[in-house]
């Protein structure tokens, strides 16, 4: 329905509904009113007709009929029994025959406070009658009544509710009219207005009206700017659009992203050449994109609202790793980055350090021999016993440097497996403190093991754990001053055993800890170079744990200590 006809009805009912409530209120207020008024003067004209009877009972006949005549309305004598002595509209020989009134409603109530009103139907002429009743009168009579009809009331009611309603014809008309030419004033610039909303909405350019109407014409105004706003940023939505578009397409990586149905939105070249698909060949949903099922997998882990970081598959002859996010829309996203070519390259730089690392044990091996023998032989406190002492100290610590990167090629290598077994932790703590408990005495450092009660053992390949433990109380020793504490500490977890090794050492700059797993990374570099560290010792941790299929996380603050966290999984038993 258009506004100027919605705007027609609404005021034709609303002045109809006005006149019909006016009618109402006109036939029960006026009404009520009229009734009333005529009622208080039927009560006057029974006390009136009161003070005219007779005493004498024979009388009483003729002087209602006289009575009634002269006041215009019918006056009825009642006695104490209810019988009718005297009527204005019956004579008195029909007297006898009329019903008995001690049970009307106004003759009760006449009794019982002196004055009775009542309005019905009467049973002997059959018209709606008012009915006043006074208690009073010469004996035997009680009751004096008097009533008329209600005709005349109903005549007056009608004509004011006639008058009423020709001239609510006549307002339904007059408003109907101006309701009609306001609404197509009011409506005119209104539709215009929502033909200008609807070429914005279709990127067409808006035709805005002219309004004399205050209100209408802010609308016109505010639709204007928001139209000059819209423009703006679809144009800076188109540039960022068009930006991103060309970013993803120029990124090295392949850039899959699909909707909630799984057709597939974005495709960048990358991700073309990775799947061996043309520029412009039609792509299938993303659940039939892969034929291998890890990658499979992945997607259906996507889809159903899970995040997968960084997962490595196996795509033909490429190595990739996948990242898959769930949108908020339903829909998915996933990058996929061939690590190939970096694969390749590790693995020539693992072969790499391992040959010079096998190359360079065996004349390290020679030197570090010779130079003992040299050191035995000399005097300590000569040139040549001092160079041979150096030659020795630096060898040693180049065998360490080399078996250290021997045994972190190995473990990355992929070669060596761990081979869990249950050990005793406080047992294996205290055998690998043995080596440094000389020194921790002479340094006033204290070794304190407390496993948990339900974690004194753990799952771990024998010689790993001893690696581990090696490198952590050595570290934690060259890093605790005198009068510390080295404590180690099991818990069990939901995934596992944690192991826990911790020291009231000088801490670890939080800039740094992010780091500190990285293989030659040193926080202090020329403190590490003294104690003679090799700077892969916690690599080397890292790399044992994570074999086993555990994790590892350190705390640390400067001046507090360190905490270095592994966490053990436990032995599956098949």
């Amino acid at each position: 329905m258009r506004l100027a006809t919605r705007l027609f009805v609404a005021s034709s009912l609303l002045v109809a509904a006005t006149v019909v409530g006016l009618v109402l209120a006109a036939d029960r207020i006026l009404r009520q009113e009229l009734e009333a008024e005529t009622a208080r003067a039927l009560e006057r004209e029974a006390r009136l007709v009161l003070t005219e009877l007779p005493n004498d009972s024979l009388a009483w006949p003729a002087a209602a009929m006289h009575l009634g005549t002269l006041i215009g309305h019918r006056v009825t004598l009642i006695d104490s029994t209810g019988r009718v002595r005297g009527d204005t509209e019956f004579p008195k020989d029909a007297l006898p025959e009329l019903e008995n009134h001690a049970g009307r409603p106004e003759v009760l109530a006449a009794l019982a406070h002196g004055v009775g009103e009542n309005t019905r139907l009467s049973a002997s002429t059959n018209e709606r009658r008012l009915y006043v009743a006074i208690h009073g009168g010469p004996p035997p009579i009680v009751i004096v009544r008097v009533s008329t009809t209600l005709a005349a009331v109903d005549t007056q009611v009608n004509t004011v509710q006639g008058a009423i309603a020709i001239a609510g014809l006549f307002a339904i008309f007059l408003a109907a009219l101006l309701a009609w030419v306001g609404s197509r004033y009011l409506a005119r610039p209104l539709v215009e207005l929502t033909g200008a909303a609807r070429a914005i909405a279709e990127e067409r350019t808006p035709v805005f009206p002219d309004s004399g109407i205050p209100e209408v014409s802010r609308h016109i105004l505010a639709l204007r700017a928001m139209h000059e706003q819209l423009d703006q940023r679809f144009a800076e939505l188109r540039r960022e659009r068009a930006e991103t578009a060309e970013l993803v397409e120029a990124m090295a990586d392949a850039v899959i992203a699909a909707d909630a149905s799984g057709a597939i939105l974005t495709c960048n070249a990358a991700a073309r050449r990775l799947l061996r698909l043309g520029s412009s060949e039609a792509l299938p949903p993303l659940t039939e994109l892969f034929h291998e099922k890890a990658a499979r997998e992945i997607v259906r882990t996507v889809r159903d609202g899970h995040d997968v970081d960084e997962q490595p598959i196996q795509l033909g002859d490429r190595e990739l790793l996948v990242t898959g996010r769930s949108l908020p829309d339903g829909g998915s996203l996933m990058v996929l980055q061939d690590v190939s070519q970096l694969r390749r390259l590790e693995a020539v730089r693992r072969d790499f350090v391992a040959n010079v690392s096998h190359e360079l044990k065996t004349p390290l091996t020679a030197i570090a021999g010779y130079a003992e023998t040299l050191t035995a032989e000399t005097d300590p406190t000569s040139h040549s016993g001092k160079f041979s002492a150096t030659i020795l100290t630096h060898a040693r610590r180049m065998q360490r440097l080399v078996e250290d990167l021997l045994d972190l090629s190995r473990i990355e290598s992929g070669v060596w497996r761990p081979e869990p077994a249950v050990l005793d932790v406080e047992r294996e703590v205290r055998e690998a403190w043995a080596p440094f408990a000389e020194t921790a005495a002479g340094a006033q450092v204290s070794l304190v093991v407390a496993p948990a009660p339900d974690a004194t053992n753990l799952a771990a390949d024998p010689e790993a754990l001893r690696q581990i433990l090696t490198n952590l109380l050595s570290n934690s020793l060259r890093h605790t001053p005198a009068g510390g504490t080295v404590r180690v500490s099991t818990e069990l977890t939901a995934d596992g055993t944690a192991l826990a090794v911790a020291d009231t050492g000088s801490g670890i700059p939080s800039e740094h800890l992010s780091r500190i797993f990285e293989r030659f990374y040193r926080v202090d570099p020329g403190r590490s170079r003294e104690q003679g560290g090799t700077g892969l010792g916690l690599s080397i941790v890292k790399h044992l744990v994570e074999a086993h299929g555990g994790r590892v996380s350190a705390e640390s603050a400067l001046g507090r200590g360190t905490t270095i966290r592994m966490v053990f999984p436990a032995v599956t038993k098949s």
